[in-house]
């Protein structure tokens, strides 16, 4: 990381935690105002259940995804629901500082970005990785074979290891193409691209079983894909 880089990221943290400071400073009595009922600000999301049995999954291990469920996923449910409530507190304090409400809305969109794309990713898991219906016949004539396809796929999640981010195959419903899409963070994703697969490339989503060695992880991912979730997706998508 440069040091610009770094000076933004230590800024951009020290924004966001002034503005859920000031916000959670605010106080029940700032709470009690009308944003505070609103159901933008109501901070109830409640966590996903997993549809399969984390034991059930080949060449991904147990501990490994219920520690990524239970601690990353849950903990992004619950840092928006604490963002809510603090936006709805602000919204409350008239003379609430227009930069710390940045920072919060910041976080908000991280947050919710997190969320959303690990329900995404949990939800496609618990099949036996074999390809078929409308997707697969979509996926290779757009890109001129399924294998190139994943061969695309795979290579744009491994660009991304040994960092952070999500490799996403997006149909995007603007211009109407499906694509995989590099994503550096949470809150980074194609306009209008609804996703069908949602791979997780930060390192809490392997490291516990294959340390370094990402493309054995992006392997067992996709052993486990559930492609009749994926095709339900893309039938959505393009309705």
């Amino acid at each position: 990381m440069s040091i610009i880089t770094r000076r933004q990221a230590i800024g951009t943290a020290a924004l966001t935690a002034t503005g859920i400071a000031l916000a959670g400073n605010a106080g029940a009595a700032a709470a009690q105002g009308a944003g505070s009922t609103a159901a933008a600000f109501a901070g109830k999301h409640i966590p996903k259940p997993l549809r399969f049995k984390p034991a059930k999954l080949t060449g991904l291990s147990e501990r490994l995804i219920t520690s990524h469920w239970e601690n990353n996923y849950q903990g992004s449910v619950r840092g928006l629901n604490t963002i809510e409530t603090r936006l709805a507190a602000a919204m409350a304090d008239p003379n609430f500082p227009p930069v710390a409400y940045a920072g919060l809305k910041r976080e908000e969109l991280h947050r919710t970005g997190s969320v959303v794309l690990h329900e995404y990713y949990f939800d496609a898991l618990g099949g036996n990785g074999n390809p078929g219906g409308s997707i697969y016949e979509a996926l290779d004539g757009w890109f001129g074979s399924f294998a190139a396809w994943e061969a695309e796929f795979r290579r744009t999640a491994m660009s991304l290891a040994g960092g952070s981010g999500w490799c996403i195959l997006s149909y995007n419903r603007h211009t109407k193409s499906l694509h995989n899409y590099w994503a550096a963070d949470h809150m980074h994703g194609a306009i209008n691209g609804a996703p069908l697969i949602a791979l997780d490339m930060y390192e809490h989503s392997f490291h516990m079983d294959y340390g370094a060695a990402a493309a054995k992880y992006v392997d067992a991912f996709m052993v486990n894909l559930d492609w009749g979730v994926v095709d339900a997706r893309y039938q959505e998508a393009i309705a």
